[in-house]
């Protein structure tokens, strides 16, 4: 009887029975409640990593008591007696090995081992895999458990901190890809360092993660704490975190990230497959409230529609690591034709639920600063960027003011402006003012042939300009922003052509057409080297209203 119920596993949190087969085919993720139970650094490694791939690296040489430190015990015997519990010399193993075939370089922690706590012996063990991970060219994943800094080593903890950060830092500086995993729990010293300065930044569901712990934080403000706080979901809200990943998803989700560091695999065909539009001699003349009728069509293509389409293995990323996730930007890492590419892009929405959600596309700061984040991570990474624009114009509300919207925009304009790396622009739909322009300072400007990009509104222009919303088509012929006279004044640099009627006739085919030309534009722009680049792009908007356009 003793053996049977011992083949069963009682949840910690919902206490349902689980045969224990299957609480180890379901990677210890209870089926009843979803808890994610903790795993030890062994049990993760096998999780994570390709069957006969992994090579344990050494443990580093440290002073292993540097404080001679004694509470109701020695230190000294406290460390012998972990490393007889667990079979490991500290709280972390590092290896290195495959995922999916990806060469990595791999630090997990381990819960048992003196709480994960972080000491001299972790924190030297994290720079030396960091090491590793420079020299052998090969991305570095971190998995976290831990209560914080080990007490018993004083200072000496402390400086693990600055030891870890700075071993990041210096993959920034190596142009070397860096994962954390955060898992139950992450605090203190560990979560104030290196587990949340990784380039992409998942988290388990419920894995709670913070500075302080709950009850010290209770303790010193004397209130309550909301529902769920420090957990994943909390932090994802507040635009900390990438993503939140379940266990069994975690392989996959991360294989596609570290697609992104693999050479270009260029599809066969890398010249036109559909003839750009390069003179506006050969577009119509549409009357201007067509035009804003088109690109404002609620059956346009979204963002999400082309990327869904065209970019394979995309894994979106989110969150600006300071205040939100703005859910009117969107971007992450992909594949377009065989080239990694990182997208970002305006998302409108839709339907209305999604609209509202997404604020009409109109985005927040929070959303350009998570767009400026993403852009410096495509340097570091040397990934072309492909922007889709598609707004009515940034937020203009209190909260977006109040959080330095204008300050946010300025950023990405300077920002872009100076990116070593290609960059391809195409406005989808409505390019509103500022709003749209944050993401649109490009090497190549494309526009779809029932796209949209001006100043302001034409609603907007009209009420101040004929004080009168109502002639709104008057001023919209007046701003000219139409795909036509866009390409004639050199605004855009090509029009993508379009299904009879416009894109929401046929998405399939409008995203196609779209393919064609982005694959054709990034080929170009790949073989200019990153100083002229940035030369070219600089002189490009320079030239505005000094310059006569070519077809004037």
């Amino acid at each position: 009887m003793a053996s049977e119920a011992a083949e069963w596993i009682s949840c910690a949190r919902c206490r349902e029975l689980t045969y224990g087969r299957r609480f180890e085919r379901d990677l210890q993720v209870c089926p009843g409640c979803g808890a994610h139970s903790r795993l030890t650094a062994s049990q993760r490694i096998g999780q994570l990593l390709d069957a006969g791939s992994v090579r344990q690296l050494e443990q580093p040489v440290v002073i292993e008591d540097p404080l001679g430190f004694v509470d109701s015990r020695p230190y000294s015997e406290r460390l012998r007696q972990a490393r007889e519990q667990t079979g490991m010399e500290e709280g972390v193993t590092c290896v290195t090995g495959t995922l999916m075939r990806h060469p990595v370089v791999a630090a997990v922690m381990d819960f048992r081992f003196l709480g994960g706590s972080l000491g001299v012996g972790v924190g030297e063990a994290i720079a030396s895999a960091a090491d590793t991970a420079r020299s052998m060219r090969r991305p570095l994943i971190i998995v976290t458990a831990s209560g914080g800094a080990r007490m018993q080593e004083g200072a000496f903890s402390l400086m693990q901190m600055v030891k870890t950060s700075q071993a990041l830092a210096e993959l920034d500086e190596a142009g070397i890809l860096t994962i954390s995993i955060l898992s139950d729990p992450t605090y203190g010293g560990v979560a104030a360092s290196f587990a949340t300065l990784g380039d992409i930044i998942l988290a388990e569901p419920g894995a709670r993660v913070g500075f302080a712990g709950p009850r010290v934080i209770e303790q010193t403000i004397q209130h309550d704490l909301p529902d769920g706080f420090q957990t994943a979901e909390f932090l994802l809200a507040r635009g900390l975190v990438d993503a939140v990943v379940p266990r069994v998803a975690l392989r996959p989700t991360i294989a596609c990230l570290l697609d992104a560091q693999t050479p270009a695999r260029p599809s066969e065909e890398t010249t036109e497959r559909v003839r750009l539009v390069r003179d506006p001699g050969e577009l119509p003349v549409r009357d201007p409230a067509v035009v804003v009728q088109i690109a404002r069509h609620q059956q346009r293509p979204t963002t999400l529609d082309y990327v869904h389409q065209l970019v394979d293995n995309f894994q979106e990323l989110k969150g600006d690591r300071l205040f939100g996730d703005c859910p009117a930007v969107i971007g992450g890492i992909g594949r377009l034709d065989g080239r990694p590419v990182m997208v970002i892009g305006h998302q409108k929405g839709r339907d209305t639920a999604e609209r509202v959600r997404r604020n009409f596309g109109m985005a927040q700061p929070e959303g350009y600063r998570k767009a400026a984040r993403l852009m410096r991570l495509a340097v570091k990474l040397e990934l072309p960027i492909v922007t889709f624009v598609d707004t009515p114009g940034a937020d203009p509300g209190i909260g977006a003011e109040e959080r330095g919207q204008a300050w946010a925009i300025a950023d990405n304009i300077r920002l872009m402006s100076g990116l070593p790396v290609p960059i391809v622009t195409v406005i989808t739909g409505e390019g509103g003012s500022g709003g749209a322009l944050a993401l649109a300072v490009a090497d190549r400007v494309l526009a779809c042939a029932g796209a949209m990009y001006s100043v302001i509104s034409p609603e907007g222009c009209a009420a101040i300009l004929w004080k009168d919303r109502s002639a709104a088509p008057l001023a919209a012929a007046a701003l000219q922003i139409g795909a036509r006279d866009l390409l004639r004044h050199g605004i855009v640099d090509a029009v993508v052509p379009e299904p009879e009627g416009g894109a929401h006739r046929d998405p399939v085919a409008a995203a196609e057409l779209l393919r064609s030309a982005l694959s054709a534009t990034l080929h170009e722009v790949a073989a200019i080297s990153p100083d002229e680049l940035v030369a070219e792009r600089r002189r490009r908007f320079r030239r505005y209203g000094v310059e006569m356009p070519r077809w004037s």
